[in-house]
């Protein structure tokens, strides 16, 4: 089964075509990785791929309560015990940097910290903080050109910080209504500088951030994650959004990067996706509620390289051999997704 096959990606050869989802846990207290997170992390080391929950770049890139961060000598060093534990039973692992932009509140960014986005826009709806409860978003501070030079260097600083940890790779998360996915897409950039209006323009922070850390860490370590389509952070689609895709999907493949991660909302359609893949020269992830059998399916059918599973990885850690043997999936318990502590993080069986 195609599945199970080795695959080669830049540096590194698969076990197998399996990816865990990138899936925020909220379990770094004080935004440090912590030991559960190393046993979290080993117990699923089976997949081909690891990719790790968002991991904020900078101080301005936290969002949520409890995610972890790379840019501190203390966040690195407990990012190589997790990355050591996953290569010790000889998995791989690339660390996911997801700056969330607008999608934040005060009391989940430390003193000094900055809510910003592309345009003054808050995003709709609430966001969990640990000592109000749920809180309406703000309006973030839009950001100004040098801003923007410093959000880049901030990816810039975080991606050798995820190599040094030992990490094999890093992903920008380019999807899901955060900072990159923000400037492509209308609803929260409304700019009128070089940053924004244009098919152009929406993407040049994207592309620039590409660029600057394809040139830190080498473009075969770096991958994107895309969700064209997605209703995230209040996000909406508009006329020119496949040509924004098609065209980051150009530069991408210009740069070099090793796969892109493409999330399959229903509104996607074929055509996107079939051009997407056609454009990209790298490798290409599937993922979107994904069952083997499915996987399988698509893979065989040449719709992608590799299949990304999200959910199923945090009740089954040893999804692999469950898929391998046809076993019954667990269901995870959703009310422990976000939340402190041991319970619905490592207590799951691992048989």
């Amino acid at each position: 089964m195609t599945l199970f096959t080795p695959f080669r990606l830049g540096r590194i050869e698969l076990a197998n075509r399996i990816v865990m989802s990138p899936m925020t846990r909220s379990r770094a207290i004080g935004n440090v990785p912590s030991a559960s997170m190393v046993t979290y992390y080993r117990l699923r080391a089976s997949a081909g791929l690891i990719l790790t929950e968002g991991v904020a770049p900078s101080p301005n890139g936290l969002g949520y309560a409890r995610i972890p961060g790379v840019y501190t000598p203390e966040q690195v060093t407990a990012w190589r015990a997790v990355i050591d534990a996953v290569h010790a039973d000889e998995g791989h692992i690339f660390l996911q940097l997801m700056h969330c932009g607008r999608i934040a509140h005060a009391d989940n960014v430390p003193a000094g910290g900055r809510i910003v986005g592309p345009s003054a826009i808050a995003a709709p709806g609430t966001m969990w903080t640990d000592g109000k409860g749920m809180q309406p978003h703000p309006v973030p501070e839009a950001m100004t050109t040098a801003d923007i030079r410093a959000a880049v260097e901030e990816f810039v600083h975080a991606a050798p910080s995820a190599i040094a940890a030992g990490a094999d790779g890093v992903e920008l998360h380019g999807a899901n209504g955060y900072l990159i996915e923000q400037f492509l897409n209308t609803a929260a950039n409304q700019r009128t500088d070089a940053y924004g209006g244009s098919v152009a323009g929406r993407i040049r922070f994207a592309v620039e951030v590409a660029e600057a850390v394809a040139k830190a860490i080498g473009a075969d370590r770096v991958g994107m994650r895309l969700s064209p389509y997605g209703v995230n952070g209040g996000l909406v689609a508009d006329p020119e959004t496949a040509a924004v895709y098609t065209a980051l999907a150009h530069q991408l493949a210009r740069i070099g990067l090793v796969y892109v991660h493409v999330v399959d909302h229903a509104a996607i359609g074929a055509e996107l996706k079939a051009t997407i893949r056609a454009t990209f020269t790298g490798a290409y992830i599937l993922s979107g509620g994904y069952d083997g059998a499915r996987a399988e399916a698509d893979l065989t059918a040449n719709h992608g390289d590799l299949v990304a599973f999200g959910r199923p990885f945090l009740a089954n850690p040893h999804l692999v051999a469950k898929l391998r043997d046809h076993r019954e999936l667990l269901v995870a318990d959703r009310t422990t997704f976000f939340t402190p502590g041991e319970k619905g993080y490592l207590d799951y069986p691992v048989d």
